[in-house]
């Protein structure tokens, strides 16, 4: 999905994937029932005998069924069409398997489903999966489609049991950019290192690309006809610091994104290269949890045809947030967080620049496979909005409420 991503920009108003015919609905339908269909199996039944001495294969299974709900204010559509009368259009499923072959290798996968707005529409994907060899705490390999280590929690984007918030702050972990953001196809090299007095020091490199179906706002002149990455790469170090609970971290991102459109039979190829950052600090005690991050995304856009596709210069988009939780008992959890996005840097001024997020969040662990949480956001600026705009009707981020409200509610299972 082209979206706030770097790469997104330049292509996110021109370009249109086909859209799917109702064979394809249809097979996604089964999938999300094959998906639900396992994850509703007898316990029993998630344990199979296929070992030569018949021993079981003792593979660890996990699931999860989300359904959230969405209600927007002042006219802002977001994340759902329906968003502004209340939507329901918020649901994932997942099933993951992992097994330890060895002490030292491990493999896993992930089947997910999602509907959320304009995408997922319960198509059934290979979320993440991995080939796992540890040779020792400093050195291991992973291979296949790996989870992308980027700022503290890019790796729980997909597990709602594993964090506070029904979505991260959105100006570094923007939701509609899951499918570009959570796992890359190449490999990975990562080791954790003990400093014994200096703390611990871990370290996370990868390589790879992005395989991704497209989906832009309707109404564009072109058609997408090719699309790939052909290479990304980046890593993450980060320092468990003497001072208990205290982390500090970086992380860096490389990647380019070629296209060629097609515009009343003639095409154009277009190169978007891009560069992520963040810094990011965190401080856990007891109860108490304190996070900050900061970050910049640098994107381009060439073309071979300035007339059809014009050109752009790099842009830097700013991105940060500060958050605050406390668990106040085993069952109930609270916290707030402030958000802030300057899709360009050099833009501050007009609510269609800008975007100020604050949140109050709460759960509710119902049992130890059940939760409930709900949130509250209170929106100043329309920039969080850009990804959306045919959700409103394409009207200029400048012409919609810049003040405006944003109500979640979400339930998980999960085992």
């Amino acid at each position: 999905m082209f979206s706030a991503h770097p790469l997104a920009p330049s292509l996110n108003q021109r370009a249109r994937a086909t859209t799917s015919v109702q064979a394809g609905a249809a097979m996604r339908r089964w999938q999300f029932l094959t998906i639900l269909g396992v994850l509703l199996l007898p316990q029993n039944a998630r344990a199979v005998d296929v070992g030569q001495d018949g021993t079981p294969l003792s593979v660890e299974i996990h699931g999860f069924v989300s359904q959230g709900f969405i209600l927007s204010t002042n006219g802002n559509n977001y994340l759902s069409a329906d968003s502004t009368r209340g939507s329901f259009q918020f649901s994932e499923v997942g099933l993951n398997f992992t097994k330890s072959l060895t002490d030292n290798f491990r493999v896993g996968l992930q089947l997910f489903a999602q509907d959320l707005g304009p995408s997922g529409s319960y198509d059934a994907k290979m979320d993440w999966f991995y080939l796992d060899y540890r040779f020792a705490d400093w050195l291991g390999v992973r291979a296949g489609r790996v989870k992308i280590p980027f700022g503290l929690y890019n790796e729980v984007n997909d597990i709602d049991q594993a964090r506070l918030p029904i979505l991260l702050p959105q100006s570094v972990y923007p939701i509609e950019d899951r499918n570009f953001l959570l796992a890359q196809t190449g490999g990975e090299v990562y080791g954790y290192v003990d400093l014994r007095g200096a703390g611990a020091f871990e370290y996370r490199l990868y390589a790879g690309t992005l395989f991704f179906d497209t989906l832009v706002p309707p109404g564009s002149p072109y058609q997408v006809v090719n699309l790939n990455v052909p290479y990304l790469y980046g890593g993450r170090l980060l320092w468990e610091t003497p001072i208990h609970g205290l982390r500090a971290a970086g992380s860096l991102q490389d990647l380019r994104l070629d296209a060629s459109l097609l515009d009343d039979n003639a095409t154009v190829n277009v190169q978007i290269p891009a560069v992520l950052w963040v810094g990011s600090l965190e401080y856990a005690a007891g109860n108490l949890l304190l996070s900050a991050e900061y970050s910049r995304w640098y994107s381009k856009s060439n073309s071979s045809d300035a007339m059809l596709f014009p050109a752009s210069p790099t842009t830097i988009s700013e991105r940060a947030y500060a958050l605050a939780a406390y668990r106040v008992a085993p069952w109930f959890q609270t916290g707030a967080y402030y958000s802030l996005l300057f899709p360009d840097v050099t833009k501050r001024d007009g609510r269609e620049n800008v975007q100020n997020d604050i949140t109050m969040m709460m759960r509710f662990d119902i049992n130890n496979f059940w939760l409930v949480k709900l949130e509250a956001h209170c929106m100043v600026g329309t920039a969080g909005l850009q990804p959306y705009s045919s959700l409103n009707d394409n009207a200029p981020l400048g012409a919609l409420a810049g003040t405006w409200g944003v109500f979640l509610a979400k339930t998980t299972a999960y085992f």
